[in-house]
């Protein structure tokens, strides 16, 4: 038996925030620089949902399409890292909130861009040693909430969304999964990081004291932090290499590939990852102008995006990076 994607939805919060928004609320801001530089246009953006309430509307989405489903569903994973508690485990309440059995698994993950794929590797391990045979695979952000509005450095990339993906079991090989690659260095923390809010650095009054770095962009230590020098210096170095170990380990060239989908970080990073691959540029998903970079979300609603046009059996690779630092890639069948 082998585990194969069956079927993907995502959820998008209404409430969307275009380059002219920003600049409304930061005049000295420039929306064809954000735009030239991120490739971002808009990005949709929670008010009152958390990212359970997200998740649970992607799921609920899955399950209309998909009838007979629910009552069969014998684990769930959800990836976050914008839980709605720092206990209990949120997929502990979306089981409840989905009406799934009690009789199954329920796990988060707390891995963020490369989140996806990390699930994706968890969900074949558990179908392929008989533990299951229907995974759901939740991914859910809400990093708005982690954003200081008046740090461009972020708030221009990022966007809140969710997808429920369902992994099941098959005894044909014309869908699948392949080897998931996976990867850390965790030296690289720091680089992308919410400092205060843990258990090494709790809330305090000192948490909310807003600083401003020399680049102009304001934040505090409550707030997310990202060093985009770093980030896409670590993106440039290493996701090259692992980009050809995921095709070694499928057996697969490059011309086998459909359809490549990379974290959907920004327009400046997936550019750069394609000149220095030598991807050409109908085999090279984009989706980020008009939602974003939505972290853990991102793989998967490129995924279900992609289905929609192809329709038919096709072959994606797929490659997360980021936050951690870690990386994961994998190739599907979907």
């Amino acid at each position: 038996m082998n585990a194969y994607i069956k079927a993907i939805e995502y959820y998008l919060p209404p409430n969307v925030v275009s380059n002219e928004d920003l600049i409304i609320q930061n005049p000295d801001w420039n929306v064809k620089k954000i735009s030239d530089l991120t490739g971002i246009n808009d990005r949709h953006i929670v008010t009152d949902e958390t990212s359970v309430d997200l998740g649970e509307s992607a799921a609920k989405k899955l399950f209309k399409k998909h009838i007979n489903i629910r009552d069969k569903i014998d684990y769930l994973i959800f990836c976050t890292q914008s839980p709605d508690y720092f206990l209990p485990t949120s997929a502990c309440i979306l089981q409840d909130k989905l009406g799934l059995n009690t009789n199954i698994g329920a796990v988060d993950v707390n891995q963020g861009c490369s989140g996806f794929v990390y699930s994706l590797g968890l969900a074949k391990g558990l179908i392929e040693s008989k533990q299951c045979e229907n995974v759901l695979i939740i991914t859910s952000e809400t990093y708005s909430k982690f954003i200081n509005p008046k740090d461009k450095s972020v708030r221009t990339l990022f966007g809140d969304g969710a997808c429920a993906i369902l992994v099941s079991t098959q005894d044909c090989n014309e869908t699948g999964i392949f080897p998931v690659i996976h990867g850390t260095d965790g030296s690289g923390y720091a680089q992308l990081i919410v400092p205060h809010g843990g258990a090494r650095n709790p809330l305090s009054n000192d948490s909310y004291g807003e600083m401003e770095d020399e680049s102009g962009n304001i934040r505090s230590e409550s707030n997310l932090y990202m060093n985009g020098r770093a980030i896409h210096n670590f993106t440039i170095k290493k996701i090259p290499k692992v980009f050809e170990e995921t095709l070694g380990r499928s057996g697969l060239e490059l011309e086998d590939i459909d359809s490549v989908i990379f974290h959907q970080a920004n327009k400046f990073i997936l550019n750069n990852l394609q000149k220095k691959i030598n991807i050409p540029e109908e085999k090279i998903h984009r989706s980020y102008e008009s939602i974003g970079n939505t972290v853990s979300s991102t793989i998967p609603i490129g995924l279900a995006k992609e289905k929609e046009k192809r329709k038919s059996v096709s072959t994606y690779l797929l490659l997360g990076f980021g936050v951690g630092l870690s990386w994961a890639g994998s190739i599907v069948r979907y």
